[in-house]
């Protein structure tokens, strides 16, 4: 298990913090080459440097076209060298369907959508040609049960599934696999945001709020965020190689649907 993916390289999007920085440590520590992205470069590449195995950073913002594009010109050779790809984003504000308006949906379709869908075309050649890949996206319990009030991030995260499940087909018999990992209330920043966003809401403390989501988890707690990535290292390992075009919940049983 340590070295389980000594020799590979791994591209993680949006692992600066977070769900993608946990995933990028993970992988390291199974011997990947991992590039770390965000928006700010050199955020990046300080993130790059504590990692387990020697690392890489590079800037990238997802909601930006003109930014992705460069992404992909500028780095062409290394797109080629991709084995796996963990697609990652920032999630959009939180909002009702009712009030979703199409500038807001525009922006979060490049996000969580278009941007990971380009980029997955631009390095999924050279996984085809070598016979072996692994494509893993983090989505969201909302996937499969429609979160309130994050209306815009349902709507993204459905549109990645569809393409992933489409891919997955597509891809499989050459090596290649496509899967999805959907968390559910996982300790990060943005998990508390939102708990304080539904606190002032309410105009109650927060640690109300969160007592009252673990209470609807049955294992009674939020995930940690190394529990999460290490659900994301099986889905990158060899021993993972028949399992694709599924979606894994990682949630402590929060879906209660097959």
């Amino acid at each position: 298990m340590g070295d389980s993916l000594s020799g590979k390289t791994a591209l993680v999007l949006a692992s600066t913090s977070g769900l993608g920085q946990g995933i990028a440590r993970e992988l390291s520590q199974a011997g990947a080459r991992v590039v770390v992205t965000g928006r700010d470069e050199q955020r990046a590449a300080e993130v790059a440097a504590t990692l387990p195995a020697p690392g890489h950073g590079i800037g990238v913002d997802l909601a930006d076209p003109g930014s992705v594009t460069r992404f992909l010109e500028q780095h062409r050779e290394l797109a080629s060298k991709i084995d796996i790809l963990v697609l990652n984003s920032g999630g959009p504000p939180p909002g009702p369907a009712r009030s979703l308006v199409a500038d807001d949906l525009r922006t979060c379709l490049e996000m969580l959508l278009v941007s990971q869908v380009r980029i997955t075309t631009g390095v999924i050649d050279g996984m085809l040609t070598r016979g072996w890949g692994r494509v893993v996206a983090i989505g969201s319990s909302g996937v499969n049960q429609p979160l309130p009030g994050l209306a815009a991030s349902n709507v993204g995260r459905a549109g990645l599934a569809a393409f992933l499940k489409t891919l997955a087909a597509e891809v499989a018999s050459a090596g290649v696999t496509a899967n999805m990992v959907l968390p559910g209330r996982i300790a990060t920043d943005r998990v508390a945001s939102l708990d304080a966003g539904r606190a002032r809401a309410r105009s109650v403390d927060v640690d109300s709020v969160r007592r009252e989501s673990e209470a609807t988890i049955p294992v009674g707690r939020y995930g940690d965020v190394a529990e999460f990535a290490a659900a994301v290292r099986f889905l990158c390992e060899p021993a993972s190689s028949y399992i694709t075009g599924t979606q894994l919940r990682v949630d402590g049983g929060l879906v209660r649907g097959f």
